[in-house]
């Protein structure tokens, strides 16, 4: 592989894995569908390791795919005459 193909695609590696969320402990990232916990500090921690933590999370959330807000809705209203 040239060198310029090479540096490109680890280039492009490097931005996909920096816009991704990963576990704090184990730097897993977490799958869309699945609950991940936030601790103090903005800790981020995964159903995995969620158990090796003594004290409660302070929230949780699910983790949602790229494409959620981007739905379309369409609003069907009824046009026949009264």
């Amino acid at each position: 592989m040239p060198a310029l193909e090479l540096a490109m695609l680890k280039r492009s590696v490097g931005a996909i894995a920096a816009g991704c969320e990963r576990c704090d402990r184990c730097h897993r990232t977490p799958l869309v569908g699945e609950r991940v916990y936030v601790y103090d500090a903005g800790r981020m921690l995964c159903e995995l390791c969620r158990g090796l933590r003594r004290e409660p999370p302070t929230g949780s959330r699910l983790v949602r795919g790229p494409e959620f807000g981007h739905a379309v809705r369409i609003r069907i209203t009824d046009q026949r005459a009264a």
